[in-house]
């Protein structure tokens, strides 16, 4: 794999399957960069575990239905490598070299980490792990001398976080050891509602489509999709903003024309919820059904899949324990 123009790190927490959430956010941008960059895909069981103790096999028992879910939607082990984090120990020895880059003011101060420790409601019971974890997501992206990591615009801080210790540790060792990173954010509209109209599909909240849904399953979420409450007729002008179906339509219709066609008629009045919907099933069915088999097929073998993270696991291994030893020798710490 060289020749590339772009080393990618990219990954998720496995605390659950994967959903279309993903597939707009992520998945599908994915499958498209392995054609031309070199990418690792990490499976960051360790990360997870910072707000997970106790419950280890919450983490334990996705790895294999997150690495299922990435094979289905069409990420090649030949061409993007998936690991499992726990499984690369270099990555927590790097760590906790970062870790003295960096003061617990500035972790408190990372917008990012900010708003997760409220919405999990930690205050002054925060986990170390937890507040420490753009340390251990730097050791990620840098060990891989990752250039590019694709995120959502509010894990931009991250990338940044990540970069200033970069350049710490380039400066503390009077040599450009380590690579900068660049954040790479999705278009506008890369977000994918709930099918309940809550801003972000979530499996907390349980208003996602997974993979694995069946006909059944996709009929009743989009007939339960929220539309536009004051829309109680077909003749009653619509709002199309907010309104979960059309955002489902901008994401995976093949026909942006007709989309906008539909958006005029809903909001001029004369196009039903109903009708609407119907435009819609018929997409979602065609994507997941193809997913949800390949996946079904992956799933009969489980020690086949487990075979692809263990090879992934040593080569991500080889790759960062060549960054750490780059680090050590910089550090001095080679003595043998």
């Amino acid at each position: 794999m060289t020749g590339h123009a772009d080393t990618i790190l990219t990954g998720d927490r496995p605390t659950g399957p994967l959903h279309l959430g993903h597939y707009v956010g992520s998945l599908r941008q994915r499958v498209e960069l392995q054609q031309s960059c070199r990418q690792f895909i990490l499976l960051a069981d360790t990360q997870a575990l910072t707000d997970n103790a106790g419950r280890y096999s919450k983490v334990t028992g996705n790895v294999l239905e997150v690495a299922l879910d990435y094979l289905a939607c069409g990420i090649d082990p030949a061409r993007s490598t998936i690991f499992i984090q726990s499984q690369v120990p270099e990555l927590a020895e790097l760590a906790s070299y970062f870790l003295n880059l960096v003061s617990v003011a500035r972790l408190e101060r990372n917008p990012t980490v900010k708003d997760e420790i409220r919405q999990r409601g930690f205050q002054r019971d925060l986990p170390a792990g937890f507040l420490a974890y753009p340390v251990s997501q730097a050791a990620d992206i840098t060990a891989f001398k990752a250039t590019l990591v694709p995120v959502g615009e509010d894990q931009v801080p991250m990338i940044e976080q990540t970069n200033e210790i970069v350049r710490r540790f380039n400066t503390s060792v009077d040599q450009e050891v380590l690579v900068p990173a660049r954040a790479l954010v999705p278009a506008k509209g890369a977000r994918l509602p709930g099918i309940d109209g809550k801003a972000k599909m979530s499996k907390s909240l349980g208003n996602t489509l997974t993979f694995s849904a069946s006909p059944d399953e996709i009929h009743a979420a989009v007939h339960r999709m929220y539309t536009d409450p004051q829309h109680l007729r077909v003749c009653d002008p619509g709002r199309v903003e907010g309104n979960v179906v059309f955002a489902f339509l901008d994401a995976f219709s093949p026909d942006p024309a007709g989309v906008a066609a539909l958006k005029e008629r809903y909001r001029a009045g004369g196009l039903g919820d109903t009708a609407l919907k119907r435009e819609l099933e018929p997409l979602l069915q065609a994507l997941i059904a193809p997913i949800r088999e390949r996946r079904a097929a992956l799933a009969a073998d489980p020690a086949a899949v487990w075979a692809i993270l263990r090879e992934g696991s040593l080569r991500a291994r080889e790759v960062a324990a060549q960054t750490l030893d780059e680090v050590k020798r910089a550090m001095g710490l080679a003595y043998f």
